[in-house]
């Protein structure tokens, strides 16, 4: 249910930031704003908006399809509901401090979009499914496979620094997401080795 309740806020603030510059410039990752005048909501609300409708829509289907079964994972093994939405919520948070910390001072700096939340989401799903199928530019490509690309790819990209994308904040979500659940349930890490070492595809 919280991921519906996420993915549709998410949608609407967005939209909004679309069509209401006062707005974005109100809830963006803009260090100095912290910094100086103590803004720390922004350390979450940057997650809630996003620079066009292409990066919202990818965000919010990825968050869709792999927030649902780690939801209900979460209230299963926990018995609270409130369990995923703190860790979407730390996840925000956690998954942006490299890129704040190293901008603090930096007045240029700013950043929006829910993919290092989103990245926590994913890659706890991988460790708790790392044979599963998912759809990659809609060729189908094993989780386990997949992280090993995405991580290698966003650490290469990282140091480049040849885009706006925030490779630290994919990174540092995906370390949180897993580190996350193996907190929640260090059964989960038996589990992974188990399944790495026994292929089922499509599961």
């Amino acid at each position: 249910m919280f991921t519906l309740i996420l993915i549709a806020i998410t949608g609407l603030v967005s939209w909004q930031g679309f069509n209401n510059r006062k707005l974005a410039d109100r809830l963006i990752l803009w260090p100095p704003a912290i910094d100086r005048h103590k803004q720390y909501d922004r350390l979450v609300t940057y997650g809630f908006l996003h620079a066009d409708f292409s990066h919202l829509l990818f965000n919010m289907v990825t968050l869709f399809f792999f927030g649902r079964p780690i939801e209900a994972l979460m209230g299963r093994l926990t018995g609270h509901w409130w369990v995923f939405p703190l860790f979407y919520l730390a996840a925000l948070v956690i998954s942006i401090l490299p890129s704040y910390l190293k901008n603090q001072k930096n007045p240029n700096y700013l950043s929006l979009g829910a993919s290092g939340a989103v990245s926590a989401v994913l890659f706890a799903f991988i460790l708790v499914s790392p044979w599963s199928l998912i759809f990659v530019l809609f060729i189908p490509a094993p989780a386990i496979l997949y992280a090993l690309f995405y991580v290698g790819y966003s650490i290469w990209m990282d140091k480049k620094g040849s885009d706006n994308v925030n490779h630290s904040a994919h990174l540092a979500g995906a370390a949180f997401g897993v580190m996350f659940m193996l907190f929640m349930s260090p059964d989960l890490l038996q589990h992974f080795m188990t399944s790495l070492m026994n292929p089922s595809f499509g599961r």
